[in-house]
């Protein structure tokens, strides 16, 4: 077949191929235009999960009649001054966004400018650009999207359903909206109520109202700067994680991304409180010189690359370390609330004390006969006996004492009892707090043995035999270039020609290790974020188990004076909020939670 030049028409479904995927890329080019045009209020509608109808309305600068008349135009833009593509100081840059959509849908565009008396409209469907006409708006653009991809049906099969489409389009709107506070968002569709984001006085406020009052309360701060680059924003407290990462939200000079280098900071930062299938809540921003980042790597720019990523990760690590370190001693709010919930109503207690007063292994109440004249009385003996409900049918092994007076202000209380020989009940001034005994203590004895290692260094065993472990050459040049690094954690390495690495000490912690197995993996980890996380990962997690078995089980029964002092480590330990897994340590009930259970309040 001879070589042919494609029609203009081919080559822009070509080219929106890498920019419209899906409707939720449409609603993010064109609530990225409004962002970058200044606009206050952004409204986005959508029908049919953006299928058959997207509409972007803000109230921006607008644009002129020779700016619409061009900006549908493919590589036409305003956003860049000059040739330099890492001087970009806004959200959109690359002129594709408009074209693209129309050349694969119907879009119709009106915008008004303060320096034109009237509003202009122009349309381009399928690629074909209508003439410029009058329009009726005072003051923004609105931008309409119909029958996207009608125009490339091979592309209408690719979408999913459209509450799937829409909850995509929710999720980018969501990101938008917490990356710029001060502006007000409105989604609105048939496929779910209307949603107002308005325009909040500071972040946490509008990270509130987006992921909902659980962030807002169990939220720590998180603020670090170095060389130029500043990270700011809120993280989760560990108690408060979720099953996927769908929950952090990252930003670079106020543009969502997913970049895994950021990534793989948060992971690192949090390895040491969240086991591998638990991800944190979170949402931060990185500022940084524009020269220092190319926004510039996809067609979509939901992916950076960072001149010094080495500079940005360990950044973002040390100021969430910090972060939950400060506020270490704290669990999630959502514990008590949960506990609350789990108090089962009190008719669905009712019902059981009927059930059990009709069963017939309940023993017979005490037998009475009533006085002469006197069956006012019996009746009321035989009410009474009716609370007579035999032997508890558990024991709760419950010992309380009194507590120490001078121990009540603080944090966590004075113990006033044992229960279950599992769970430690404490009083505080204003509650009560319920501390899971042996996880507590595991957070303890697992903080003790980091300081430990942390002063005096792994302890290395050292092998007879070297072992020669066969890599790709790529690996282990990656490797060797580490073995400082690694012999910090016990794990002594050489090269031993290209391709081999030579393991002559291991970290006695581990035991008997599978050398290959271990260095394939940090290799692999290494490729892919560059640094020597899985072997301090697995020297973390022999340490947890170590203090799993070391610490005090459950059924274990503890004295009054025992469990004021694991208390009171609580109070002093970094992180005992949580145990090495990631669950809360203890569950605080304020008294008047629990006087609202008795209708109290």
């Amino acid at each position: 077949m001879p070589v042919r030049q494609l029609s203009e028409a081919t080559v822009n479904r070509i080219a929106a191929g890498e920019v419209v995927e899906r409707p939720a890329s449409v609603v993010k080019e064109l609530v990225e235009n409004a962002l970058d045009a200044g606009a206050r209020r952004i409204d986005v509608l959508t029908d049919g999960g953006g299928r058959r109808l997207i509409r972007v309305t803000d109230d921006g600068d607008g644009m002129t009649r020779a700016d619409l008349d061009l900006c549908v135009e493919r590589h036409a833009t305003s956003k860049l001054s000059g040739d330099d593509l890492l001087s970009i100081h806004t959200l959109g840059f690359r002129g594709e966004a408009l074209p693209s959509i129309g050349a694969v849908a119907r879009l119709t565009i009106a915008t008004r400018h303060a320096s034109e008396p009237h509003a202009w409209t122009v349309t381009v469907d399928a690629g074909a650009k209508s003439d410029l006409k009058p329009a009726a708006l005072g003051k923004g653009t609105t931008v309409e999207v119909r029958d996207l991809f009608y125009a490339t049906p091979a592309r209408q099969k690719f979408l999913k359903t459209d509450r799937s489409e829409a909850e995509a389009v929710r999720e980018v709107v969501r990101r938008l909206a917490m990356s710029r506070p001060d502006v007000a968002f409105t989604l609105a569709g048939e496929e779910r109520a209307p949603v107002t984001w308005a325009a909040a006085a500071d972040e946490l406020g509008r990270l509130g109202d987006v992921l909902g009052q659980d962030f807002r309360t169990n939220a720590v701060r998180v603020e670090a700067e170095r060389e130029g680059v500043r990270i700011e924003g809120f993280a989760g407290l560990p108690t408060l994680s979720r099953a996927n990462s769908l929950g952090q939200y990252l930003f670079v000079n106020g543009r969502p991304v997913r970049d895994k280098v950021l990534v793989g900071a948060v992971r690192a930062a949090y390895s040491d409180y969240l086991p591998r299938d638990r991800h944190p809540l979170l949402a931060l921003s990185v500022t940084l010189e524009t020269r220092e980042v190319d926004v510039n790597v996809h067609p979509a720019k939901t992916e950076v690359r960072f001149r010094d990523g080495g500079l940005v990760r360990g950044l973002i690590v040390r100021a969430l370390k910090e972060a939950l370190a400060r506020d270490g001693q704290r669990a999630a709010t959502t514990g008590g609330g949960a506990t609350i919930a789990a108090f089962r109503p009190l008719g669905a207690a009712r019902r059981e004390i009927f059930d059990w007063r009709r069963s017939p292994a309940r023993p017979d109440p005490r037998g009475f006969v009533p006085a002469r004249g006197g069956a006012a009385f019996g009746l009321a003996e035989a009410e009474q006996a009716a609370f007579d409900v035999g032997h508890p049918s558990a024991d709760a092994r419950i010992e309380s004492f009194e507590p120490a007076t001078d121990l009540i202000e603080r944090p966590l209380g004075a113990a006033r009892a044992q229960v279950h020989e599992t769970y430690i009940v404490s009083q505080t001034r204003d509650g009560l707090v319920i501390v899971d005994q042996h996880a507590a203590h595991e957070r303890i004895v697992y903080e003790r043995m980091k300081a430990a290692i942390e002063k005096s260094g792994v302890a290395r065993q050292l092998l007879l035999i070297p072992e020669i472990v066969e890599l790709d050459e790529a690996d282990a040049a990656r490797l060797a270039a580490r073995a400082d690094d690694l012999a910090r954690f016990g794990l002594g390495i050489e090269a031993f020609g290209p391709g081999a690495i030579a393991v002559r000490e291991t970290p006695s912690m581990l035991g008997e290790v599978d050398v290959h197995g271990l260095l394939r993996d940090l290799a692999e980890h290494m490729a892919e974020w560059d640094d020597e996380l899985p072997l301090e990962r697995r020297l973390l997690h022999v340490s947890a188990t170590m203090a799993c078995h070391g610490s005090v089980r459950a059924g274990r029964k503890l004295r009054p004076e025992e469990m004021n002092a694991l208390l009171r480590e609580m109070e002093d330990v970094p992180n005992s909020g949580q145990c090495n897994h990631g669950r809360p340590t203890y569950v605080e009930l304020k008294l008047t939670d629990i006087e609202r259970l008795f209708g109290r309040r």
